[in-house]
């Protein structure tokens, strides 16, 4: 029985140490702020209750593995899921109104051929098909097995199956990134901004990211969107509290300063009060360039978030806008409406760093609206969630005046999905990148993102083992990257490093 410390309480460290608490392991957590879930945040007041992190699940089967593996009670004794019906809405600039059914391909081709055009459904069907192939591709390389030199090689190389765009004098090209993928497969713009919208959500710019990351709508449409009843705090709730059963002990308000290292192994932690507590493992879920000044560098050792994915764009972070409504929710009304941005060339240039420092003027809203008592005083209010991707701290001084000039813009964008909104709103609370940094300890308030094959390499995340011995790195920042399902698998592979030994290749 190894004692293992465990740096941060993230979603993907506590999924390890649930995980190697069950195989017998002494696991301590070690949390600098004073409560667990990382960025899986609850804002509450006056009897609302808002998500300021992810606001919806995909891929639930990484959760429900976790606790098979850790327990008697299942996810769905843990917790309440509920699939999303439908999985989104979504609203263009020229007025058009898409409803996307849940985890149906055959509704989705009907629902586009009804919204947009005859064909539109055909030709989005097959794109998805593509995705399919890619997917199957990278599943296992991606997302159930450790990282190491010769697959990153590998997972350099894009599988995504494009078709060639024809050029002049009949010469065939292949698409380097998603945009032009979506130009060439889909033609309508509407059906671009679709396909582009899912990049933009996890932090992609679809000017840059390779042609494999249209799997991210294909993981949505296949596998559907799931929410939490009482919010996705109550799944970070969940997981503490399997921890917990488990034996794990946390310690809040510890704040890790140094690594100690022994012999050239990792030896424990050393504490901002100055105690030390030996372990002979080291499981950290923060980022690597903290883990570089944990180990006495430079705290910028690596690549920083600020830094992006090494081409040339930089990782975004979240804007929240928790609206606390007055009025009773329609029941016709949607969990999920996309607002998309009537200017998506100004959006991606604010964003990801070759644009103004102010934000976009419209960005695209994510408009959340859950039928749940739990996150409302009373049938005659309502709470509301609005999400844009925006500028990590650096590029963006996230004061309260341009916060609440972003807000502002939020808002008269989300009064197409709720009508009237201003005049219903009894007050609001703004959360951007710099709480995320506060929350977190992420220096810029960037959320990562998940890890992607192509681009020859450059949107992998670093591996789970480290060089030096009995080190392991967990979490968003670390393989398979952020996200929610990411995050559980990356806690996953760390475990079997652990349990089984590094040479272990992942699950069968």
């Amino acid at each position: 029985m190894a004692r293992i410390a465990v740096i941060g309480a993230g979603m993907g460290a506590m999924a390890a140490a649930a995980r190697l608490a069950t195989a017998g392991h002494r696991v301590t957590v070690y949390e600098r702020s004073a409560t667990h879930g990382g960025a899986v945040r609850r804002f509450e007041r006056d009897g609302f209750g808002f998500d300021t992190g992810p606001g919806l699940l995909h891929l639930p089967a990484v959760h429900r593995d976790l606790f098979v593996k850790t327990g008697k009670r299942s996810l769905e004794e843990c917790v309440e899921l509920t699939q999303v019906d439908p999985a989104s809405v979504h609203l263009f600039p020229d007025g058009t109104r898409l409803a996307l059914p849940n985890a149906s391909r055959a509704g989705v081709v009907r629902a586009l051929d009804a919204a947009l055009a005859p064909g539109a459904g055909e030709r989005w069907g097959e794109l998805v098909n593509r995705a399919r192939t890619a997917w199957d591709a990278i599943r296992r390389p991606l997302l159930e097995e450790p990282m190491s030199p010769d697959r990153a090689a590998l997972l350099g190389q894009d599988p995504y199956p494009a078709l060639p765009r024809r050029r002049l004098l009949g010469r065939k090209q292949q698409p380097r990134t998603l945009a032009e993928v979506a130009r060439n497969e889909l033609r309508d713009p509407r059906q671009v901004a679709l396909l582009e919208s899912h990049a933009l959500a996890y932090g992609f710019d679809s000017r840059t990211a390779p042609p494999s990351s249209a799997v991210l709508a294909y993981l949505e449409h296949t596998f559907g969107t799931w929410y939490v009843r009482g919010g996705m705090r109550a799944l970070a709730d969940a997981v503490h509290e399997r921890c917990r059963e488990r034996g794990v002990a946390f310690a809040f308000g510890a704040e890790v300063v140094r690594i100690l290292e022994r012999d050239g192994k990792a030896a424990g932690l050393e504490l901002a009060d100055g105690s030390e507590a030996a372990a002979d493992i080291v499981v950290a879920g923060v980022h690597p360039s903290a883990v570089a000044g944990l180990r006495g560098g430079s705290p910028h050792a690596g690549r920083g978030p600020q830094e992006g994915d090494g081409r040339g764009d930089r990782v975004p972070g979240r804007f929240t806008v928790c609206l606390a409504l007055r009025g009773t929710r329609p029941a016709e009304a949607a969990h999920r409406t996309v607002v998309h941005t009537t200017d998506p060339e100004t959006e991606a240039a604010s964003v990801f760093g070759d644009g103004p420092r102010e934000p976009c003027e419209r960005p695209t809203v994510t408009v959340l609206r859950p039928d749940d008592a739990a996150l409302r005083p009373d049938e005659a209010h309502e709470s509301v969630t609005l999400t844009a991707t925006v500028a990590p701290i650096g590029p963006v001084v996230w004061d309260e005046e341009r916060a609440g000039r972003l807000a502002d813009r939020m808002v008269e964008a989300a009064t197409a999905a709720i009508p009237g909104l201003p005049q219903r709103v009894l007050w609001r609370r703004v959360h951007t990148p710099a709480d995320t940094a506060s929350e977190t300890g992420t220096s810029d308030g960037a959320v990562p993102r998940p890890a992607l094959v192509g681009a020859e390499g450059g949107l992998l995340l670093p591996g789970n083992t480290t060089r030096l011995p009995g080190l392991y790195l967990v979490g968003g920042w670390a393989h398979p990257g952020g996200g929610l399902a990411h995050t559980g698998m990356s806690g996953a592979l760390v475990a079997g490093l652990i349990v089984e030994g590094d040479g272990w290749r992942g699950s069968s």
